[in-house]
């Protein structure tokens, strides 16, 4: 089946840190640039991150910029997502997805509508405590 499967989510304290992976299965991470979105209860799944696929950029969300840092193994076909400085407002599932119209990233995050975005994976829930 061609989707991305996440991992690494636990339950952590606030000021902690986790890494959260994204195996590309079924196809190349090469083409595609890749997001991490995360889905908070009763929210809207939001786009915090991308990585281009064409030259590494990288780009973030507000609330996540300077905590999060997102990276890619070509050689694992795998997108990793490390977050700092975690707060309880960080809890999520979180979710990676394929950017069926780019290599490179739009520039901005959020992106804007989500419609371009393939592969989703089941996500990993991420849980900070107080």
């Amino acid at each position: 089946e061609v989707q991305f499967v996440e991992s690494g989510g636990e339950l952590v304290q606030a000021g902690g840190s986790l890494r959260l992976s994204c195996l590309a299965s079924g196809f190349t991470l090469r083409d595609y640039a890749t997001a991490w979105f995360r889905q908070a209860p009763g929210k809207e799944r939001e786009e915090i991150s991308c990585i281009s696929a064409s030259d590494g950029s990288t780009f973030y969300e507000d609330s996540v910029k300077g905590r999060f840092t997102v990276s890619s193994e070509n050689a694992k076909n795998t997108v990793y997502l490390q977050m700092n400085s975690l707060k309880p407002e960080d809890t999520a599932v979180y979710y990676c997805a394929a950017d069926l119209m780019r290599r490179r990233c739009y520039g901005t995050v959020p992106s804007g509508p989500y419609s371009h975005y393939a592969y989703w994976g089941r996500g990993t829930q991420v849980t900070v405590s107080s």
